[in-house]
């Protein structure tokens, strides 16, 4: 496959995968997720490649799902989905279940490296990565989207704290909520990722795939799997409720619902005013 979306590099035994619309905060279109699908699968299935790392190019890792850049549009109209709840249920799915939870098991591990916003599917894409370093400028914004791996990203109580209130966590809470292993300096970030990255590439690759997959299939024996395939399907029954005729009305007069990553964005300002919040991606997610 030709890549449009996406970059790759390998640097020894380490393959890169670099998101590359940073244009739009490396906004997930149907098309980027499909090459970094093919990606995934070229890295597995390469004997010189131990370890793939996930990052985004430019100043964010990833703003979200691309809700209709004119690239997104082109490609609707191009490939247009089955019409209907049956044709997006069947899109979404394909896109946000069966690749990530593909991509969550690949034989080798994998590492995001984090940087600026992680918002919803970027969320998502770094959680089905084995391994998340973030720079210190990392802004993650969880919600309720198609693959609801917050339960078990930050525990179950903490998850509702959160979403109820629909804000940002910096690099530093996700860490010490244990979704993020390590907090980098920016400027770092490349380098100590890479270091580490090729020293786990110097094991053994079926060990580490054992490994992986005894850990993931502890996760399994506790309903991980199971749980977010049923979770999509409560995401599909939200999501269509918003079209329902008095979603949003009940806001007192004058007011209007707010998106929700700039809801989470003023948040955010309120509760780290020293943490930049100078470019709304609500475009995107």
């Amino acid at each position: 496959m030709d890549y449009q979306y996406i970059r790759t590099e390998q640097i020894g035994r380490v393959r890169r995968l670099i998101l590359d619309r940073p244009q739009v905060r490396n906004a997930q279109s149907r098309r980027l997720s499909e090459e970094l699908n093919d990606a995934f699968l070229v890295a597995e299935a390469d004997l010189d490649t131990g370890v793939v790392v996930l990052t985004g190019g430019g100043d964010h890792f990833s703003a979200g799902h691309d809700l209709g850049t004119p690239e997104e549009l082109a490609d609707r109209q191009a490939r247009p989905p089955q019409e209907g709840l049956r044709g997006r249920y069947a899109r979404m799915y394909d896109l946000n279940i069966e690749m990530n939870l593909r991509w969550r098991s690949l034989k080798k591990p994998t590492i995001a490296a984090v940087n600026g916003y992680c918002i919803f599917a970027g969320w998502a894409i770094a959680s089905a990565c084995d391994i998340i370093f973030a720079a210190d400028d990392a802004m993650f914004l969880p919600t309720n989207f198609q693959y609801f791996s917050v339960p078990w990203d930050l525990g179950s109580r903490k998850a509702k704290e959160i979403l109820f209130e629909s804000r940002f966590l910096s690099g530093q809470e996700a860490h010490d909520l244990g979704f993020v292993n390590r907090v980098i300096p920016h400027a770092d970030l490349d380098a100590e990722v890479m270091a580490y990255a090729a020293r786990v590439a110097e094991n053994d690759p079926f060990q580490l795939w054992m490994t992986k997959q005894a850990i993931n299939q502890a996760e399994d024996a506790q309903g991980f799997t199971a749980h977010i395939r049923d979770a999509f399907n409560l995401y599909v029954l939200s999501s269509t409720g918003e079209a329902d005729p008095d979603y949003g009305l009940r806001k007192p007069e004058g007011q209007r619902r707010r998106p929700m990553v700039q809801r989470a964005l003023d948040n955010f300002a309120h509760y780290h005013p020293s943490e930049r919040t100078d470019t709304d991606p609500s475009a995107q997610a």
